[in-house]
C-alpha cells in the first residue's frame, strides 16, 4: 500500500528543504497562500519561524487545521504567528 504522505521540496529562506505532508494538506497550504497573495515559500518560512516544538511538517499540518477550524468558526486565528484569514472582517 503507498503511503499517502508525498516529500516534497521547498526553499525557504534561501535555504532548499523538504516536507513530508498528505495532498489534502499541500493543497490547503496552497490555498491559504492564494488567498494572502503570499507565496508558498514565504508563507511557510513565516509558520517556520513561528513554531516552538516539532517538525515543519506538523506545523504545518496544524496551521492549515487551525486557519480551517478559523473560517468554520467564523473568527480570525493566529498560528506561529501569522495570521490566518481575517473572516470576520469579510462578513
Amino acid at each position: 500500500m503507498k503511503s499517502p504522505v508525498i516529500k516534497r521540496s521547498i526553499v525557504i529562506a534561501g535555504h532548499k528543504t523538504s516536507v513530508s505532508l498528505e495532498d489534502a494538506f499541500w493543497k490547503g497550504l496552497k490555498d491559504i497562500a492564494g488567498g494572502r497573495d503570499m507565496t508558498l515559500s514565504d508563507l511557510v518560512a513565516a509558520i517556520d519561524s513561528g513554531r516552538h516544538h516539532g517538525n515543519l511538517s506538523s506545523a504545518i499540518r496544524l496551521y492549515v487545521l487551525d486557519h480551517y477550524r478559523g473560517h468554520s468558526q467564523a473568527a480570525p486565528r493566529e498560528v506561529a504567528g501569522v495570521r490566518a484569514a481575517a473572516v470576520s472582517s469579510a462578513t
